[in-house]
């Protein structure tokens, strides 16, 4: 019987992923050493490989977390919608929400799905497993084609099917840089922006 993996284990891997997303942040992928990265934890590389055989190993383990992360609130949202019986648009609204709170404690996770995912093996994975690339991809798509419906429900009129994946990139785009500009301690709160950006949605596309 397999040994569990202890929480101990699993929060010091916690640990690396944000110690390295800092790293990619600050560095790039590209620039950043493992040696970097288990300066930035404070600890030996000797260590780090203990944990992670390799830096594409942590970058995936990253981007997989991540992107879990983000399907994780489409879920949570989707029942809340259910359970409180909103409207199609204010369930739209609960999940931009959703999406900018995570955004601004996730600022350099998201710098990293956003500029890194080319750097994932486009491999196959064992047992014909999707390559660590598509595993990323797919949930990046999930997030999308569950983002493009809710829109689509909330704006009938105006979201049809010539256009839809580009009124879906238009929204994605108004919230998915938000790292370059909005500051958590601005003028304006994220919170404060996802009501923006819903009321030019209801304004522009209502």
């Amino acid at each position: 019987m397999a040994r569990p993996i202890s929480t101990t284990h699993q929060a010091q891997r916690d640990t690396i992923l944000a110690c390295a997303a800092d790293c990619f942040a600050q560095a790039s992928f590209a620039a950043t050493s493992m040696n970097d990265i288990a300066t930035a934890c404070g600890t030996s590389k000797a260590r780090l490989y203990h944990y992670y055989p390799s830096k594409d190993a942590l970058l995936f383990d990253l981007l997989l977390a991540y992107t879990d992360r983000l399907l994780l609130l489409v879920g949570q949202s989707q029942a809340a919608a259910q359970r409180q019986q909103l409207s199609d648009r204010a369930a739209l609204h609960d999940l931009l929400r959703r999406f900018l709170r995570e955004y601004e404690s996730s600022a350099n996770r998201h710098k990293a799905l956003l500029h890194d995912t080319p750097f994932l093996s486009d491999a196959p994975g064992p047992l014909g497993q999707p390559s660590p690339r598509q595993q990323v991809l797919d949930r990046q798509r999930d997030v999308v084609a569950a983002t493009t419906r809710l829109l689509k429900a909330a704006f009938p009129q105006k979201v049809q099917p010539h256009n839809q994946a580009s009124l879906t990139m238009m929204l994605f785009g108004m919230i998915n840089w938000t790292f370059t500009w909005l500051r958590p301690d601005g003028p304006m709160s994220y919170e404060a922006f996802a009501d923006e950006v819903m009321a030019l949605l209801e304004k522009g596309l209502g």
